[in-house]
């Protein structure tokens, strides 16, 4: 199976009576592909740059519109981390998926929006929206005018959402090591490579692609996650 940072991660915090254990209940194979997430406004809001953009943000509180794809979502949480380390402290609207948040985005009905660089890049090239971060260590080649967060003056909001691939648990080693020796084979063709990188994606390095690698990914993204959904309070089910 392909999960993500959602099913491997945030749903540990999120979903109270979660079914499965993320950590556990799968033998990893390896990391697919990264998708770095960007900080989002409207294209007419008055900050300029990032640090503009928190002073705003700060001072206006929950007179600002915070849109995300739905509770639980990559822009969810991941704005839920930003805020958390701005302080700031928005009316939060959630949609049900990122294109109708996207929409009211660039009609100016919300203020901004975390987004995978996927579904925003063709917005920003065109000018609709304003981008004032991506949450990687280095710009990304889709997207080479947008600042990093470390550039930008928040080196802490590192966000990427991930693909991986997934076994079932008690998998033979053997399987297991033969579907992570493929992934590693596709990830190094050129074709892949040129495609990964005009959708924005991340390349994942070498170690992570292995079923080590990729295991201690999903308990690091855990242990980074679980904390920041859980001072929010947010919960979904029972």
């Amino acid at each position: 199976m392909m999960g993500h940072m959602g099913t491997h991660a945030a749903s540990v915090a999120l979903y109270p009576n979660l079914a499965y254990d993320p950590a556990e209940d799968f033998e990893p194979v390896g990391l697919a592909a990264g998708t770095p997430v960007l900080i989002l406004a409207r294209k007419d809001f008055p900050a300029e740059t990032l640090a503009e953009f928190i002073e705003i943000a700060k001072k206006e509180g929950s007179a600002l519109n915070n849109a995300n794809a739905g509770i639980g979502s990559v822009s969810h949480v991941s704005c839920l981390f930003f805020n958390a380390l701005t302080g700031a402290k928005p009316t939060e609207i959630p949609y049900k998926g990122t294109g109708p948040a996207l929409n009211d985005l660039m009609a100016g009905q919300v203020d901004y929006l975390c987004d995978q660089i996927v579904n925003a890049a063709p917005q920003i090239q065109a000018g609709t929206i304003k981008a004032y971060a991506i949450g990687i260590p280095e710009r990304s080649p889709a997207l080479p005018d947008v600042p990093t967060s470390a550039e930008a003056g928040l080196p802490d909001w590192q966000v990427q959402a991930w693909n991986a691939i997934f076994a079932p648990a008690g998998t033979d080693p053997a399987i297991v090591a033969k579907l992570s020796a493929a992934l590693d084979t596709a990830l190094d063709d050129a074709a892949v490579q040129k495609r990964l990188l005009e959708l924005g994606s991340v390349i994942p390095e070498k170690n992570l692609r292995t079923s080590d690698g990729l295991g201690a990914h999903v308990k690091a993204e855990i242990a980074k996650w679980s904390p920041i959904i859980k001072e929010s309070g947010v919960t979904v089910g029972n």
